[in-house]
């Protein structure tokens, strides 16, 4: 049994066996065959060496002409890796001994020989990249076009990868994919928040789960602790067995009780809960779960192939959207491409610093013809119900200036086609980097709302990658930097009259629930499954008590402190369950 910490991203528990996914998507399972199997199952791996070699070889002629000696250096290591008899010796002993597939046994092999390069002190630890190529080689002659689709899963899997795609998240088949892990990544990537929006258990930023695990073998994912354990012991699994028993009956209590009562505290402040999606199929969940509405919608997410989707499409699904929620507002975040996200093909070049470059509003600028078909497309929608418009990343007021002026030409263009549209759409923008939030005042004049977007703004302002998990412990959303610029908007908010929203991940997490209230914040936007959690948070404290605590945290000077205290503030309401004499049991409620 091997226990792993990783950054706890989306709570529960879950415990199937590994369905381990490489960079290029292979899907590798453990599989038992006949003893009688096994000569075809080595005669398998022995074709597909060769092939392999034989790949390695012709593509070595190909490199000696064009690069030289350097390249062809690299490839000669791939041939002695491909050659090595201790390797091949153990890809036959973990056929023997299971008696295994070939895939397997290539995949508890290669794994064999990264640990030892890895924690090699020589150069040779840098060749872990050669060996994953070797893997993927050996891999590609082995399956052929025979790689098991996550959309079709046939059984329940626990996710391995050394990092998700939103795109390849998004295709999960919900009713197989129990749980995820994967090395990279940190609490607001889109793998994080795209597992807590599936209500999947998560674990990232694990650096090497993938080198650790083969697929197939049996790992518990505790989203909630953030440990991953490898090949438990029968007891292990029978105490974790019974901890998502507890947990899955906290929730649904949760869920039941909280689901038709009002969002407001004991002395009758009302807060409004709405939710995030990504595709239009979540909202029937979003109501399911409480929301009043629509607070973030990614339309991001329509562009999942990399392709720009054609606006009547866009017009479709957006009034699919307002028309699932029957009534509620739904706002739409106009594209937030670049940067990790996905955009069409050929039109985002590398960039060394993609989230300081060329992404969101500044690339809709640059493709003026792609932001224009989805203003046309929302224009529409709006015929069918309440929609909102929100620009994401704003760091000036001329950008804001900017946006409605090609609005009110998008207006004037269906106008003269004689198309019906809603001309008076309520327009937004996200705050989300510090120059937006330090002058407040200036743009509340020029817009509708404003919605917080707490992932970037902590990133930009603390200059923490959010996606990095060797920086993961400096992204804090305690930092007294981070409240100080919360309370300002929040406040220009409240003096231009305007509403103020927060939709970013800091809204879903409990902690901070109590202290965003006392700040003021009266509208919160958040994953769909945490709704009923937040709500209960709410209906049980006064806004005095929130207004008390939000004083503690602002005078403090130590984001480390405020969030031990805030985690103590927040005891009450979380479904923590501790190990303890040999068995899980509730921690009490104070």
């Amino acid at each position: 049994m091997r226990i792993k910490k990783g950054i706890p991203v989306s709570p529960g528990i879950a415990q199937a066996p590994a369905f381990l996914i490489d960079t290029e998507e292979f899907a590798i399972s453990r599989q038992r065959v006949a003893k009688s199997a096994i000569p075809a199952q080595i005669d398998r791996f022995k074709e597909a060496k060769e092939k392999a070699s034989e790949e390695i070889r012709a593509l070595i002629e190909v490199v000696e002409k064009e690069v030289g000696s350097e390249g062809v250096a690299i490839l000669q290591m791939h041939l002695v890796l491909l050659a090595d008899p201790d390797f091949h010796a153990d890809v036959e002993k973990w056929i023997r001994e299971g008696p295994h597939n070939a895939e397997y046994a290539v995949s508890r092999a290669t794994r064999t020989v990264l640990k030892r390069f890895l924690s090699s002190k020589s150069f040779i630890s840098h060749r872990g990249s050669d060996i994953r190529d070797m893997e993927h080689r050996l891999l590609r002659n082995l399956l052929g076009s025979q790689k098991q689709q996550l959309a079709d899963l046939e059984s329940e899997v626990v996710i391995i990868a050394r990092d998700l795609t939103p795109s390849l998240t998004a295709s999960f088949d919900r009713t197989r994919v129990r749980g995820i892990a994967i090395d990279l990544g940190g609490k607001t990537s889109h793998t994080a928040i795209i597992a807590r929006a599936l209500g999947i258990p998560a674990v990232v930023g694990l650096q090497d789960v993938t080198v650790d695990v083969s697929g197939g073998d049996m790992v518990i994912v505790d989203g909630t602790g953030g440990k991953v354990i490898i090949e438990p012991s029968a007891p292990t699994q029978e105490g974790y067995r019974e901890r998502e028993k507890r947990y899955i009956e906290f929730e649904q209590r949760i869920e039941f009780e909280q689901k038709d009562l009002p969002a407001e505290t004991l002395d009758g402040h009302k807060i409004g809960l709405s939710a995030n999606i990504e595709l239009v199929e979540e909202i029937e969940t979003a109501a399911m779960y409480g929301a009043e509405g629509i607070g973030l919608y990614r339309t991001e997410f329509l562009f999942l192939d990399g392709v720009e989707p054609e606006e009547r499409l866009q017009i479709d699904t957006y009034r699919k959207a307002v028309q699932a929620l029957g009534g509620g507002d739904v706002t739409i975040r106009t594209l937030d491409l670049g940067a990790d996200k996905l955009t069409p093909d050929g039109m985002h070049s590398r960039e060394k610093n993609p989230f300081l470059g060329c992404r969101s509003i500044r690339l809709c600028f640059e493709h003026m013809d792609l932001f224009k078909t989805q203003l046309r497309s929302i224009l529409q929608a709006a015929v069918h119900g309440p929609i909102r418009i929100m620009f994401p990343m704003i760091s000036a007021v001329e950008e804001v200036r900017q946006a409605k002026l090609i609005l009110e030409d998008v207006c004037e263009d269906l106008q003269r086609e004689n198309v019906t549209f809603q001309a008076d759409v309520p327009l937004g923008i996200m705050i989300e980097v510090p120059s937006a939030a330090l002058i407040p005042d200036i743009l509340a004049e020029e817009v509708d709302f404003f919605s917080i977007g707490t992932n970037d703004l902590i990133q930009y302002t603390l200059a923490v990658d959010r996606t990095n998990e060797r920086v993961a412990n400096l992204y804090q959303p305690a930092h007294p930097a981070n409240f100080r610029l919360l309370r300002e908007v929040i406040k220009a908010g409240e003096r231009h009259g305007i509403e103020v929203s927060m939709c970013g991940e800091m809204a879903s997490e409990i902690e901070y629930v109590i202290p965003l209230i006392g700040l003021g914040l009266r509208e919160f936007s958040l994953v769909p499954t945490m709704i009923p959690d937040i709500k209960k948070v709410i209906r049980s404290v006064t806004l005095r008590y929130c207004q008390e605590v939000t004083e503690k945290v602002m005078e403090s000077p130590d984001a480390g402190r405020t969030e031990i205290y805030l985690r103590e503030v927040a005891r009450p309401f979380r479904p923590e369950l501790v190990w303890g004499n040999s068995k899980f049991e509730k921690k009490p409620l104070t």
